[in-house]
């Protein structure tokens, strides 16, 4: 089962957690009072990158009857793509960069490039999700509404068919963003009418629509008769923001550390409970500046998730302080290479097409599922999470886990 109590799973008293909200806190308003010209600076000259590299790759596509043009002027309209994706559309309608006062570069006016409704993903992700982080039943983001992810969820028949989901969410991302705001769940249990479905469909029509009018009918004719040419450029680029969008949102969502909740957890929740919950709930992968850049600095999924709204630019010297308060409490950052993060993730979902009687670990305690339980532990026992007389080493979640991990080895 999922996380039913946050304090007794981190390993941490009411006080510890108090007085880690508030040191997040701290680092919040240092970063608001720190936001400037060399901020605004940033997301300009990201917007300056996109848009050449944009017109860039349509101007090369011309000539994309060629296979040197043709191959160049993918490329370019792919990263084109995944920039304004990732580190742009994504950012700015966080009210990242609200703060700002641009009517440009406001989330309440940008509207991105990818099939999903700016308004219909503000409310799923930007509210729902940023909200009830990784809360099964609560946030539809747990699997997407398609995807077994957490033995919390029930199997039935038709998870068999996860890992092939999972590549056609991958190969069609921005489509299942779309369509995420349907709510899936909601219409497979009927708790969805056929109004309130088909008003969501309408607009998500309208949008696709506008897109595949862009990229698959105007762009190519523009071409002339290198429309075909062009037609499959444009296709390989879409696919080349898509896979590349999914790997990143399912490596901060979906390996292992990346824990899941239960309602109960939600309901004695606090700023501070919630400032845990997204820490606990995210992971991260090591990237240096390029791919920081190119994956919207969700790279540092754990800092987004704890400060959605901060400049995205700032998340490495944010993350700089996070890593310092998981020294100070004892508590695990979850990270390591893209590469390994996507692998975790990918067994966690090939593993989970399978019944729990099939598998081997605990509900409480599964690499993706994991509760306080695994420790052993229950309310009011709490003795063991404060400091070390002898060495001043709090011992908290990441020493905890660490013996549980040595004592199955000696098991083993």
């Amino acid at each position: 089962m999922a996380i039913t109590d946050i304090d007794l799973y981190a390993h941490l008293t009411e006080a510890d957690v108090e007085a880690l909200g508030k040191e997040f806190d701290a680092i919040r308003r240092d970063i608001e009072e720190s936001r400037g010209e060399q901020d605004a600076r940033y997301i300009r000259r990201a917007i300056t990158i996109q848009r050449s590299l944009a017109a860039g790759g349509r101007a090369v596509l011309f000539a994309s009857h060629k296979r040197p043009a043709w191959i160049a002027g993918t490329v370019m309209l792919g990263l084109a793509k995944i920039i304004e994706n990732m580190e742009l559309g994504h950012n700015v309608m966080h009210g990242q960069w609200d703060w700002m006062n641009d009517p440009e570069i406001h989330s309440s006016s940008w509207e991105w490039d990818t099939t999903c409704p700016s308004s219909q993903w503000k409310h799923s992700h930007n509210f729902i999700h940023h909200k009830y982080t990784n809360i099964v039943g609560m946030d539809d983001d747990v699997g997407y509404g398609i995807l077994r992810v957490t033995r919390d969820q029930p199997w039935e028949w038709w998870n068999l068919g996860n890992p092939i989901y999972n590549l056609t969410l991958g190969t069609f991302f921005e489509y299942g963003v779309a369509l995420h705001h349907v709510e899936t769940e909601k219409v497979r249990k009927g708790q969805k009418s056929l109004g309130e479905i088909g008003k969501d469909l309408r607009i998500i029509g309208r949008k696709v629509g506008k897109q595949a009018a862009k990229d698959y009918l105007i762009f190519p004719a523009l071409t002339g008769p290198n429309w075909k040419h062009t037609l499959t450029a444009n296709v390989t680029a879409n696919f080349i923001r898509n896979y590349w969008t999914y790997a990143v949102i399912f490596c901060g969502h979906f390996p292992d550390g990346a824990e899941k909740f239960t309602k109960e957890e939600y309901e004695n929740e606090d700023q501070a409970r919630w400032y845990l919950r997204q820490m606990l709930g995210s992971a991260n992968f090591r990237a240096g500046k390029l791919m920081r850049f190119m994956s919207g600095n969700l790279s540092h999924q754990i800092e987004h998730h704890l400060f959605p709204d901060l400049p995205s630019n700032r998340y490495e010297e944010i993350g700089v302080r996070v890593r310092e308060l998981c020294e100070k409490y004892d508590l695990p950052y979850t990270t390591g290479t893209i590469w390994h993060q996507y692998l975790l993730t990918f067994r966690t979902i090939a593993k989970l097409a399978l019944p729990n009687a099939l598998l081997s670990a605990s509900s409480d305690d599964a690499p993706e599922t994991a509760s306080e339980l695994r420790f052993n532990i229950r309310e009011g026992v709490q003795s063991s999470f404060s400091t070390d007389p002898e060495s001043g080493k709090r011992r908290g979640l990441r020493t905890a886990l660490k013996e549980l991990r040595d004592s199955k080895v000696k098991a083993a």
